[in-house]
């Protein structure tokens, strides 16, 4: 049985629930806090057998939960913890997984049980596991459209016996007032007030003033036996009396403050107080709906298309990095269309902020996004193309906006198309001298030993490579223009002209670009997965042996020709990854053994260029040319405007594709160098661990090593900054879409629930290559979870292009975020695999095992069977 003695300092939410996740955190942060233990909440999950579960009768799990036998390695645990426990009294409370968090508190629905005498903890344990099967739960999950976990993490606390105890709240509960907190008391234990049994004296603080509202306190609640209490009556003399008294309230309320200050959401917490000292029982984040200003900084953040590049929880430095490289970029952009200088240095706020980082996930401010668009002439036009590329499936209208004189406003756009059209003309030329900066700058850095320079040269060497290829970033900006303007008129055309009923037609005639370079890791690493089959020896080291064995076997003579091949692909692809663009993120590079999992997974799965080679994405193109060819029969002006569009958007797509890998490069480079400021450090004794480096901005870095910086402790920076997104990590994803007012990270709810879920057997989404498939889904949210899908549905919520290795082994991709033009549907065009994005909904309505139907071009879903 997994028991935690209050002691451990590294478990997760995930192992404990919610409430005793908590309490580790309150005991951390040195509040007082009554001694517990926690059982871990894998325990009932695991004593359960598999056939109930999948059976399912709730009555049947909890007669075998009340039947079975946990009494002597339990009451050992006890004893063992607490001392004299067999002459102590205990509080045994659940603690769920989502129990207490910022989404949802499940207050007053498991079971939490007081005065429990030492010889009755078994017999309350199996109450709180069996009360994870009540009806009550269930109608609560169902009601808030959670899934059911089979384990339950439990409490085990020394018991206060306390003179007062109650609530407090960080914010007014009933009016969501931020500067307002409530403190509710009664005499005896909490129970009372919880239960509703007993009214409670009431204080709001507003500042320093105190408001009483007091009531006639006739009874309390105290022991009557373990596990179960009674009501007493209160001394006449003590009934019209505060229950508290000014000093305890204004400890109260620093508490408060103390703790929406560490944990960044204003709290619940219950309280009992006991010989002058207030114990702390539990705290959560208040999750009823706050009230904003609704006037003020409304924005819109959206992920839809952002999270394929940065997935998941980014850290510190990775954020600060490419805040400052967006604000860059888009100033050139803005330059490039032709925006008023003027303009754009009076926007400056504007660019600074076109990405949000929040509950640590990057999202697009679309409030700056549309001002910055609002910049360029032809706003509207404009506009359209971008929601496309991003992916973005709700449209936010900006205020509105000071409008330019007629003659100005003329004159932006004509200075406009005059660019446009010298952007077009030199487009290939632009590309070829910003490939050959991006190579001469990288190869100069790549001669240099970084692990010989120093913190501040290093430093030097990042700002010297930022200030020369950030300044020369508009191949990729005017070609990414390019590709939305081609993308987006070849679909109006071909809504125009109607000749086909496929739908899908478009991304069918982009088929078959063969110069996509995103495309081009996932057939090298095929070929070196075919070259290593076809050797039995090799073959059977690389089914037999780990990876980093493998990697030290292969560095042998005899293996020299496969050693030669796998580093020429780590050379040209060594940062194409999983995360390739968070800094945070090991690349093939630095761990090759990462590389030679994926060709392990190919081997043992006997993927070859054989068994890939489909030629689907030529097929796809060759029928959808043929129908144009059919449609447009007598019409050949419009087949020649269809035709030259559809080279058009071929090219500027492939280029995309191409010069984003540009960018992974910098990426990467700029991975190296802040990696070994990060071994400097270590070197030098500032942080704890090399890999600390990633949990500090750039700017704090810099700041440090110039002797600018405000925190000179960075161990103690560091530490903070691991909690918090330690804390992230087990938080559910914000949702893809939702509107913050006034502070961002105060009062304001990042879980928008309208859209989470779908109704019915039906989903929908973007259709991006065809094909109707039949099979089983799997949810697979970091492609390092499986080395293979077996034929199954790859269902996830973005990818970005590390993920390709794991596409050979899907029968079909669908995918929650993205666009026509996200990886996901460019790469699935090229290797044929059917694929729709773009589905709301998905990951809240399917789970691994279900049977469902896709059709590949109409991005209908059809679920058939639920596991």
């Amino acid at each position: 049985m997994k028991i935690y003695n209050s002691s451990n300092t590294d478990l997760k939410l995930h192992q404990i629930g919610g409430k005793a996740y908590n309490l580790f955190r309150l005991k951390a942060m040195e509040f007082n806090v009554p001694d517990f233990m926690v059982i871990d909440q894998s325990v009932p999950d695991d004593l359960i057998p598999a056939q109930l579960k999948s059976e399912f009768n709730p009555i049947a799990i909890q007669k075998f939960l009340d039947d079975v036998e946990i009494s002597s390695v339990l009451l050992d645990s006890v004893t063992k913890h607490f001392k004299g426990a067999d002459q102590k009294l205990f509080a045994v409370r659940s603690s769920a997984i989502a129990e207490d968090g910022i989404k949802h508190s499940f207050a007053g629905q498991f079971e939490t049980h007081l005065y429990v005498s030492h010889s009755d903890i078994p017999k309350f344990v199996k109450e709180i596991w069996k009360s994870n099967f009540s009806e009550r739960i269930l109608s609560y999950l169902r009601i808030n459209k959670l899934e059911l976990k089979f384990g339950i993490g439990v409490v085990i606390q020394e018991m206060i016996d306390p003179r007062v105890s109650g609530v407090a709240f960080g914010i007014n509960p009933s009016t969501g007032a931020a500067k307002s907190k409530v403190i509710c008391s009664v005499y005896g234990v909490g129970e009372g007030l919880v239960s509703g049994a007993l009214n409670s004296d009431t204080y709001e603080l507003a500042g320093n003033e105190i408001t009483e509202k007091l009531i006639e306190k006739t009874q309390a609640a105290r022991k009557l036996k373990s596990g179960e209490i009674v009501l007493e009556n209160i001394p006449f003399e003590e009934q019209k009396k505060s229950s508290l008294n000014h000093n305890e309230i204004l400890k109260l309320k620093s508490i408060l403050d103390s703790l929406e200050t560490k944990l960044g959401h204003p709290q619940d917490i219950e309280f009992a107080i006991k010989d002058d000292i207030i114990y702390l029982l539990q705290t959560r984040p208040i999750t009823a709906i706050m009230q904003q200003d609704k006037k003020k900084n409304r924005i819109i953040w959206d992920n839809s298309n952002i999270i394929e590049s940065y997935p998941g929880v980014t850290t510190p430095l990775t954020f600060s990095y490419i805040l400052t490289a967006y604000k860059n970029v888009y100033q050139q952009l803005a330059e490039i269309m032709g925006a008023n200088p003027k303009d754009i240095g009076a926007n400056d706020e504007t660019f600074a902020n076109m990405l949000g980082l929040i509950n640590g996930r990057v999202y697009y401010n679309l409030l700056s996004w549309y001002k910055v668009l609002a910049l360029f002439p032809g706003y509207r036009l404009n506009a359209r193309f971008m929601e496309n590329m991003m992916g973005v499936k709700e449209r936010f209208e900006l205020p509105e906006q000071k409008k330019s004189s007629y003659i100005t406003a003329w004159s932006r756009t004509v200075l406009m198309i005059f660019r446009i059209i010298a952007a077009r003309l030199t487009i290939k030329k632009t590309t070829r001298v910003f490939m050959h900066d991006v190579n001469r700058e990288l190869d100069q850095v790549k001669k240099l030993d970084l692990a010989q320079l120093s913190a501040y040269e290093l430093k030097e060497l990042w700002i010297a490579l930022d200030k020369n290829l950030t300044g020369k970033w508009k191949a990729p900006l005017i070609n990414d223009s390019f590709a939305m303007i081609y993308f987006g008129r070849l679909q109006k055309l071909v809504d125009k002209y109607n000749f086909s009923e496929n739908k899908n037609i478009q991304n069918d005639l982009l088929c078959g670009s063969k110069d996509i370079i995103s495309v081009e890791p996932i057939h090298r690493s095929i070929e070196l997965a075919t070259d290593i089959s076809q050797n039995r020896e090799l073959k059977q080291l690389f089914i037999d042996l780990p990876e980093q064995e493998i990697w030290s076997k292969i560095q042998s003579p005899e293996h020299n020709d496969i050693l030669t091949k796998i580093k020429s692909y780590i050379d040209k692809f060594g940062e194409r990854c999983v995360g390739e663009l968070k800094l945070e993120t090991i690349s093939y590079k630095q761990d090759p053994s990462l590389f030679i999992g994926t060709l392990k997974s190919f081997v043992i799965q006997n993927i070859t260029k054989s068994s890939t080679a489909s030629g689907v994405d030529l097929e796809l193109r060759h029928k959808a040319e043929q129908e144009v060819n059919r449609g447009l029969k007598n019409k050949p002006y419009k087949k020649w405007k269809l035709k030259n569009a559809v080279k058009k958007a071929r090219y500027f797509v492939s280029n995309r594709e191409n010069l984003r890998y540009e960018r992974t490069r910098v990426f990467g480079i700029t991975r190296e160098i802040f990696s070994h400021i990060g071994d400097r450090f270590f070197k030098e004794k500032l942080i704890s661990q090399s890999r600390d480096i990633f949990y500090l901005t750039k700017e704090e870095i810099f700041a440090f090593i110039d002797g600018t910086s405000v925190t000179t402790d960075l161990k103690k920076l560091i530490e903070i900054r691991k909690i918090e997104y330690a804390l992230y990590q087990d938080m559910d994803e914000p949702s893809e879409r939702f509107t913050t007012f006034e502070t961002v990270n105060s009062l304001n709810d990042f879980y928008d629930n309208t859209t989470q879920s779908a109704s019915g057997n039906e989903l929908s989404g973007l259709g991006c290559c065809p094909g109707i498939i039949k099979a089983k889904v799997r949810i697979v949210k970091n492609p390092k979870e499986i080395s293979s899908l077996n034929g199954d549905i790859l269902v996830t919520s973005s990818t970005d292009p590390g993920w390709v290795t794991l596409f050979p082994t899907a029968s079909a991709i669908i995918v929650e975020r993205g666009s026509l033009l996200s990886h996901s549907a460019i790469v699935s065009r090229e290797m044929g695999i059917p694929c729709i994005v773009g589905v709301t909904g998905l990951l809240k309505t399917l789970k691994s095992g279900d049977l469902v139907e896709m059709n590949g071009s109409t991005g209908k879903i059809k679920i058939l069977n639920h596991e």
